[in-house]
C-alpha cells in the first residue's frame, strides 16, 4: 500500500500497524508526535511542564506536529465545537507483553495465559490503564469498543505484534468496571464484535460485553490449602453434594449463599460441593454447559470476588469444592468464540471433527497449540485464582472418539485408522499432568460413560491421568434396579452384580446426578415402586448401598430430602417438603450417613483395591440380598441389603471373621422413618465365621467387627 492508502485505513481504524505512524516518532532530525482526532476543530500536545505544542491536520483525520526532542510523555487535547477535552495519548506506550509471553502463548504452553492475555488493569511506564491484548491470527485489523470510547474504536485500533497472531494496545485511565469488546476485521473485510474470550468478568446476561476487573480478595484458607496439599483423595472420605446455584435458592447471591449454602452442607455432613458450571453462559437453559466465558465466573450470582469469598469460607468450614468443567464443546453465539475472527479458529475447521450435530455446538482444535493451551490454562486458572479443588470435566466420551453420534461416513479415523481423537486424548493427558503438577492434593474428575482404558492411569503409563471416573454403569445399572417392583427383583440379582466385576478398574465416583432426575427420568424418590412409605424405605436402602459400595459418592440436591418432583433451572426445590416429619428423617438419615461413613475407615480408604473387598454369601443364598465386606488393616465393615418388600430373619450369612458384629447403621431404623427392624445392635458368628442376620425389608444395615471372640 502507498502511503496515501495507510492513512486511510489509519484514519478509518483497520490498519494493523497504527503505532508505526501514530504516537511520538523521530522524522529527521526533528521530533514529531500524529494523533487521529477526525473532525476535530483543534489539536494541540501538552507536556508534563504544561508546554504546549499546536498540531496541524495532515490527513484522513490525522494531525501532526512537531515537539521538543526527547519527548515521551504527553497529552492530547482535543476541541470540538466549544467542547475541549484532555487525554493521554495510547500510541506513545510501548508493548505491555514480551517476546517470552509472545513465545509461550504460540508454543500452547503459558500456564498463566490470564495473565498476559484479556484486559489487564496495569501501569504503563507511571501511567494507570488497561492493556487490552487478544489472539485473532487471521484479523486484518482489530479495535476496542467499550464504555470508554462510546463504543466507538475507530480511534483504538490495536497493533499485530507480528506472527503470534496476538494484537494489543494499552489504554490510559480505563479502569476497572469499564465494559468493552473486540471488533475484529476479516479476511473479507467484514467487521464482527466479539466479546473477549480471556475477559475475567462479564456483563450479566443476556447482556454480552466483557467488562474489565481487578481481583483484591484477600484469601483466609491458608490452613486448607496446605492440609489439602498432604492429601491423596482417592484414600480419603468424599461424598459430594452437587447443586445449581441458581435453583438451588433462586435469588440468592455468591455471598447471600454463605449464610444458606455452609450451615445446611456441613449439618448434612458432605466433605464437598461441586457446582455445575459457573463460567459465563448466555442461556440458562444449558445449565451452563454451553459456555461463553471460560475464564469469567458468570455474573448472574455476583463479581468473581464474590465468588471467591463464597469459596474462601466453604474450606474455612472444612468443605472442599468442585467445579463442573466443559473443555468438550462451545455454543455458536455470534458474539463469543464461534468463528472468532471471522474464520474457524478456536474451533476444529473441518466439519466432522469441529461440530457436535447433536447439541449445536462447535468442538474445539485440540491439534492447535493455542487453543490447547487455551483450556490447559482455563483449568489452572479455575485452580489458582479460585482455590477450588477439582475440576469434574464434562462430557469426556464425547472428546475420545471421533465417532461419537455420528453415522457412517460422517467420520474420519485418526492417522492410525483408529476411531480415537488422539489430539483430545492428548490434551487431556496435559490438562490433567499439568494440574496435578501444580496443585498436588486436587481431584481431576471425568464424566466418562465408555470402556475406554485406563481413565485414571497415571499419564505416566498411558493413562488419560484424571484422579476419578464416574461410574455410569453402577448408577445406570442400580438405578434400573431399584426401579423394578421389589417382587420381581430377584430375577434382576446379576445385573446388579455385574458391577462388581468392574468395580476396582478405575478410581470411581458413584453418581446421583443432575443427568438424573430431568427429561421424565423422575427423582430417586419416584423411582422407588410402591407407597410413599415404600418409596423413602427403598430411598434409604439405596442410599446406604450406595454409600457403602466401593467408590465416592455423588448426590444431587433435593435427593437428600426426598425430592418428588423434577429438577428444573427455572425454579428452586420443593423444600416445604421437610415441613413433612418423613422427609426430616430422610435427610436426617443422609445426615447419619455421611457421619458414619467418615468414621468408618474401611469405607474409603481403599476403594480402587479390589483386596480390600469381598463378596459374601451363604449356601442358603437370596438373590434379593447382597452382602460385601470392605476390609482394611484398621477395620472391617459389611453392608447388606434386603432388596425385597419383606422382612428377612435368621439368614445365614458368612462373615469375614469370627466374632461380634455391632450393627452401626440401620436404614429402618425408627429415627428415620422406619420399622424398627434389625439385630438389636449386634450378631455373633459361630466358630465357622457364619452368623444369622435379620434384614428389615428394602434395608441396607451396616456390621462394624467389633472383636474376636474369647477364647474359653
Amino acid at each position: 500500500m502507498n502511503e496515501s492508502e495507510i492513512l486511510q485505513a489509519i484514519g478509518e481504524g483497520r490498519w494493523h500497524a497504527p503505532h508505526d505512524v501514530l504516537g511520538t516518532h523521530t522524522n529527521g532530525s526533528t521530533q514529531v508526535v500524529r494523533a487521529l482526532r477526525p473532525l476535530a476543530d483543534a489539536v494541540t500536545v501538552v507536556l508534563p511542564d504544561g508546554t504546549r505544542a499546536p498540531l496541524s491536520h495532515w490527513s484522513d483525520g490525522i494531525w501532526h506536529g512537531a515537539v521538543p526532542a526527547g519527548t515521551t510523555a504527553y497529552d492530547i487535547e482535543t476541541t470540538y465545537g466549544g467542547h475541549t477535552s484532555r487525554a493521554d495519548d495510547p500510541y506513545r506506550h510501548t508493548p505491555t507483553l514480551g517476546e517470552l509471553d509472545l513465545h509461550l502463548i504460540g508454543e500452547g504452553r503459558h500456564e498463566e495465559l490470564w495473565r498476559a492475555l484479556g484486559a489487564q488493569v496495569t501501569t504503563n511506564g507511571d501511567v494507570s490503564g488497561t492493556s487490552f491484548t487478544v489472539w485473532a491470527p487471521r484479523a486484518t485489523a482489530v479495535r476496542v469498543v467499550g464504555s470508554f470510547n462510546d463504543w466507538n474504536g475507530r480511534l483504538h485500533a490495536m497493533r499485530s505484534l507480528g506472527s503470534s497472531g496476538v494484537w494489543e494496545l494499552f489504554i490510559p485511565a480505563v479502569g476497572a468496571g469499564s465494559t468493552y469488546k473486540f471488533e475484529i476485521r476479516t479476511q473479507r473485510g467484514d467487521w464482527v464484535l466479539k466479546a473477549d474470550p480471556m475477559a475475567r468478568a462479564a456483563e450479566v446476561p443476556p447482556l454480552t460485553a466483557s467488562v474489565v476487573t481487578a481481583s483484591s480478595f484477600e484469601w483466609h484458607d491458608d490452613d486448607w490449602l496446605t492440609s489439602r496439599a498432604r492429601r491423596e483423595p482417592a484414600h480419603e472420605p468424599m461424598s459430594i453434594y452437587e447443586l445449581h446455584v441458581g435453583s438451588w435458592r433462586p435469588g440468592l447471591t455468591y455471598r447471600a449463599l454463605v449464610d444458606e449454602l455452609i450451615p445446611y452442607v456441613t449439618s448434612l455432613g458432605f466433605t464437598h460441593v461441586e457446582f455445575m458450571p459457573l463460567a459465563e453462559h448466555p442461556f440458562g437453559g444449558s445449565w451452563g454447559y454451553q459456555v461463553s466465558g471460560y475464564y469469567a465466573p458468570t455474573s448472574r450470582f455476583g463479581t468473581p470476588d464474590d465468588l471467591r469469598y463464597l469459596i474462601d469460607r466453604l474450606h474455612q468450614a472444612d468443605i472442599g469444592v468442585i467445579m463442573d468443567w466443559v473443555p468438550g464443546h462451545f455454543p455458536k453465539d455470534a458474539f463469543a468464540l464461534a468463528r472468532f475472527d471471522g474464520e474457524a479458529l478456536y474451533e476444529h475447521p473441518d466439519p466432522q471433527r469441529g461440530e457436535h450435530k447433536d447439541w449445536g455446538t462447535y468442538i474445539f482444535d485440540y491439534g492447535r497449540s493455542e487453543v490447547r493451551g487455551f483450556l490447559v490454562a482455563n483449568a489452572l486458572y479455575w485452580l489458582e485464582e479460585f482455590h477450588v479443588d477439582g475440576l469434574r470435566v464434562d462430557a469426556v466420551a464425547s472428546m475420545l472418539y471421533l465417532d461419537y453420534s455420528r453415522e457412517d461416513g460422517e467420520w474420519t479415523p485418526n492417522i492410525h485408522g483408529g476411531r480415537e481423537n488422539l489430539e483430545a486424548i492428548h490434551f487431556l493427558q496435559e490438562v490433567n499432568a499439568t494440574a496435578y503438577k501444580k496443585h498436588p492434593g486436587i481431584a481431576m474428575i471425568a464424566e466418562e460413560s465408555t470402556s475406554f482404558p485406563g481413565v485414571t492411569a497415571p499419564t505416566s503409563r498411558g493413562g488419560l491421568g484424571f484422579g476419578f471416573k464416574w461410574n455410569m454403569g453402577w448408577m445406570n445399572d442400580s438405578l434400573r434396579y431399584v426401579s423394578v417392583d421389589p417382587l420381581y427383583r430377584n430375577h434382576h440379582h446379576g445385573e446388579m452384580t455385574f458391577t462388581f466385576v468392574y468395580a476396582f478398574s478405575e478410581n470411581f465416583v458413584l453418581p446421583i446426578s443432575h443427568d438424573e432426575v430431568v427429561h421424565g427420568k423422575g427423582t430417586l424418590m419416584t423411582r422407588m415402586p410402591g407407597s410413599h412409605e415404600h418409596q423413602l424405605a427403598g430411598a434409604r436402602g439405596y442410599l446406604a448401598y450406595m454409600w457403602a459400595y466401593p467408590g465416592k459418592q455423588l448426590l444431587f440436591m433435593g435427593q437428600e430430602f426426598g425430592q418428588m418432583s423434577e429438577w428444573s433451572e427455572a425454579r428452586g426445590l420443593d423444600w416445604y417438603l421437610l415441613e413433612q416429619p418423613s422427609h426430616q428423617q430422610l435427610s436426617g438419615f443422609v445426615a447419619d450417613l455421611n457421619r458414619t461413613y467418615r468414621e468408618l475407615e474401611p469405607l474409603w480408604r481403599r476403594d480402587s483395591d479390589g483386596g480390600s473387598f469381598r463378596l459374601l454369601g451363604a449356601p442358603s443364598e437370596n438373590r434379593d440380598v447382597i452382602a460385601f465386606a470392605r476390609i482394611t488393616p484398621h477395620g472391617t465393615v459389611v453392608s447388606i441389603s434386603n432388596f425385597s418388600g419383606g422382612t428377612i430373619t435368621q439368614l445365614p450369612l458368612d462373615l469375614p471373621h469370627d466374632g461380634a458384629w455391632y450393627e452401626v447403621l440401620n436404614s429402618d431404623a425408627t429415627a428415620f422413618g422406619g420399622s424398627g427392624v434389625g439385630n438389636f445392635g449386634a450378631v455373633g458368628t459361630d466358630p465357622s465365621g457364619r452368623a444369622h442376620v435379620t434384614l428389615p425389608p428394602l434395608g441396607t444395615i451396616w456390621l462394624r467387627f467389633g472383636g474376636k471372640r474369647p477364647e474359653k
